[in-house]
């Protein structure tokens, strides 16, 4: 185990955050109680004064084909998997080419675009702490999944027949997002609704506070005009919850991380 030292400024895809100590998890480390686990930090939002966090290193960036099995690191980012899959006929995973993020992030939301998601196609997770366990085994649904531990290794389904269409599709949904840094969508959509129409509803599209808004493209997207910070994102995040919850009687729950 070693100390990395991140600029979350520039790390971070919604380019807020602090410099802060980040210890990296190898292979026969021992995993500390307190920290949080971090990947390539797409969907997070750091506080200026963060809790402990963690990281896994180079040993869980890794990804082969076992058998019938695609097997794949924690820390392995989504773009080399997407590589991976196109170049060897891989069927199931086409949603990566859009989708930012560690495996191991990716598999603790069940991310996915549409009803494609992670764990349509996972096998079984294997976790640091517990070992290996089927994905049945695990409570999942949209975008979430109830898995105790940290997520080194995941064995997905080997079908052939990489769909370059769907990837076609996936570039289609993606069109509407805006260009500046964000950290993805901000909530989940309620049950029979949208999110980004709820806050659009409500008001907040293109709000702007400090260097923080909600985007003007697509309202469910918080986004970084310059110089953005904390107080600012979290302050246009509960007016939304709050605005949401007196007009329509909703209650907006983050799919983005929020450490403070």
């Amino acid at each position: 185990m070693y100390t990395k030292t991140i600029d979350f400024s520039k790390y971070s895809s919604i380019k807020v955050g602090s410099i802060a100590d980040v210890m990296v998890i190898e292979k026969g480390d021992t995993i500390p109680q307190e920290p949080y686990i971090i990947g390539g930090a797409n969907n997070l939002l750091l506080s200026p004064h963060p809790p402990p966090l963690m990281m896994l290193g180079k040993d869980f960036d890794f990804i082969t084909i076992e058998g019938n099995e695609l097997v794949v690191g924690g820390a392995t980012k989504s773009g080399r998997i997407f590589s991976f899959v196109k170049k060897h006929d891989i069927a199931g995973l086409e949603f990566l080419s859009h989708l930012p993020g560690t495996l191991g992030g990716l598999v603790a939301m069940n991310a996915g675009l549409k009803s494609y998601e992670i764990f349509n196609v996972l096998n079984s997770v294997t976790t640091l702490q517990f070992g290996r366990c089927d994905k049945d085994e695990i409570k999942h649904g949209y975008r979430f999944a109830q898995i105790n531990g940290v997520v080194i290794e995941a064995r997905f389904e080997l079908r052939k027949g990489f769909d370059a269409t769907l990837v076609e599709e996936f570039k289609a949904m993606r069109a509407n997002q805006p260009p500046q840094p964000s950290a993805g969508s901000v909530f989940k959509n309620p049950q029979g609704d949208y999110a980004g129409r709820l806050i659009e509803a409500v008001g907040l599209k293109g709000k702007r506070v400090g260097d923080m808004a909600w985007s003007d493209i697509h309202a469910n997207f918080l986004v970084n005009l310059g110089s953005g910070c904390f107080e600012d994102a979290l302050y246009l995040i509960n007016l939304a919850k709050q605005r949401v919850k007196e007009s329509f009687g909703i209650e907006l729950h983050e799919e983005i991380e929020i450490l403070q």
